[in-house]
């Protein structure tokens, strides 16, 4: 007989989710995971300290009050990766025991270690102290996450040539900074280190790295960084780097650029941390880069095990990931399980913030869908005065038909915060005549909707 009926491997927002979920139904339910690593990657190195960082350098810069008190105002004038690493280490401290209290509550059993997978049903856990124990179980969700991927042609030494792991590793911050790659992660340290003053450069093989997001929202972004600074070479592959003899980094691009900086990043997309599962005992293929295939429910090749999160790949976010951990264990012990929600939202955590749901105008356009679009500039809000971010703007995309609002994109401070709004009437196939008529606190950034609506219904009626 099993020892449990379900032994999750990771205990990040997917695995958590799932453990909690299956404990709810009655079920004995073990997490592996590395005592250090309580909570994740999400918690320990991706997530939460880069978004406590971005707090931390948005505060002590004194970003929001240059509005106010001129562009020379700071909360304190030298900020050091000490001021910073502070305020993350005890969030994160903070973090770690709230997961842990979350799991110990609801009879989730922690087991230290790293688990290898001996047949379908059986996992070995090795701790730190080299001692193993193995364990048996009727259902496994792996939950494992991802690790930052490395080109094998570039030589990383931790410290001058870094990946994501490393930036929070850093003595001191450096006077300029690379940064090879600019998806989500390599986009939101660029402008999180240009804040705290850091002379910046980005570099993507792509023209639009972003291409995701709205057009509109992306060029706004974009015109965003070079005001503040930041170099974009755009359309641009690095084809070597050297360390020099005078402690800096020297980078070469295909099309025969030379720069130096004192430290260079490389957010060149993450693999799956699946390795030390040894998954290919058991039948089970992860792709190239790590991840595992699955079906609607999260069932892999075998049908007891499971897998969410980063690990499966795309869309790769925290909130999707617990959402998945929580339909894969219910499905795993025969509950029924529904996905209401036809879109998600997305946030990237950049200086200023994107947050976005629905299809983008390319999208609609590509897919011959008529719609009409309503725009407020946050710079029209006496709530961005008062806080000092002017910078942004709120988009609705509606079908001029029936006036459904079809989504919702936004630049701007508290732009991740905003899209619930727009969310929630897009579930309940609301329309923008209902942002019109409703009545927001003044003065508030979600005002922006109703002028939004506004402009929107204006444009029908050719009064804009």
């Amino acid at each position: 007989m099993a020892e449990y009926n379900l032994i999750v491997i990771g205990s990040g927002p997917a695995g958590r989710k799932a453990a909690i979920s299956a404990s709810k139904l009655e079920k004995s339910v073990a997490v592996i995971e590395r005592t250090t690593s309580i909570g994740g990657i999400c918690l320990h190195k991706g997530t939460i300290p880069s978004k406590t960082l971005r707090e931390a350098a948005s505060y002590l810069s004194g970003l929001q009050q240059r509005e106010v008190y001129g562009s020379a105002y700071r909360v304190k004038d030298k900020v050091t990766i000490k001021d910073l690493m502070f305020r993350t280490q005890r969030v994160t401290e903070t973090e770690v025991n709230v997961v842990r209290d979350q799991l110990i509550r609801n009879y989730v059993e922690i087991i230290d270690g790293t688990g290898t997978f001996v047949d379908p049903n059986t996992i070995e856990v090795r701790n730190e102290n080299g001692s193993v124990r193995t364990l048996t179980a009727d259902k496994f969700i792996i939950a494992v996450g991802t690790k930052p991927a490395r080109p094998l042609d570039i030589e990383f030494d931790d410290r001058r040539v870094i990946d994501s792991d490393g930036l929070l590793c850093l003595d001191e911050i450096p006077r300029t900074m690379t940064f090879v790659g600019a998806g989500i992660v390599g986009t939101e340290y660029a402008t999180i280190f240009r804040t705290l003053g850091v002379r910046v450069t980005l570099i993507d093989g792509r023209d639009r790295p972003l291409d995701f997001v709205d057009d509109e929202i992306e060029d706004a972004l974009y015109y965003h960084m070079r005001d503040q600074g930041i170099t974009l070479h755009f359309g641009e592959s690095v084809s070597s780097v050297r360390l020099t003899d005078n402690d800096k980094v020297e980078i070469y691009t295909e099309s025969g650029k030379r720069l130096y900086s004192d430290s260079l990043m490389f957010a060149a997309g993450r693999v799956g941390a699946s390795g030390p599962l040894q998954l290919d005992k058991i039948g089970i293929e992860p792709d190239k880069r790590g991840r595992i295939k699955v079906d609607e429910h999260y069932r892999t090749q075998i049908e007891h095990i499971y897998a969410v999160g980063d690990i499966i790949g795309f869309p790769s976010l925290a909130s999707t990931a617990m959402e998945q951990g929580r339909i894969a264990a219910l499905h795993a012990f025969g509950h029924a399980t529904t996905n209401r929600f036809s879109s998600l939202p997305f946030g990237v955590y950049t200086i200023p913030e994107i947050a976005m749901i629905g299809p983008s105008e390319e999208d609609l356009t590509k897919d011959s869908i008529p719609y009409q679009t309503g725009i407020a500039r946050f710079r029209e809000l006496s709530r961005a005065h008062i806080s000092g971010g002017r910078t942004g703007m709120l988009k609705l995309l509606f079908n001029p038909r029936d006036l459904k609002l079809l989504a919702v994109h936004i630049l701007g401070e508290h732009a991740t915060e905003l899209v619930h709004i727009g969310q929630a009437v897009i579930d309940h196939n609301g329309t923008v005549e209902y942002l019109r008529d409703a009545v927001f606190n003044y003065p508030t950034l979600a005002e922006a909707y109703k002028i939004a609506a506004l402009n929107g219904l204006n444009k029908l009626e050719g009064l804009e």
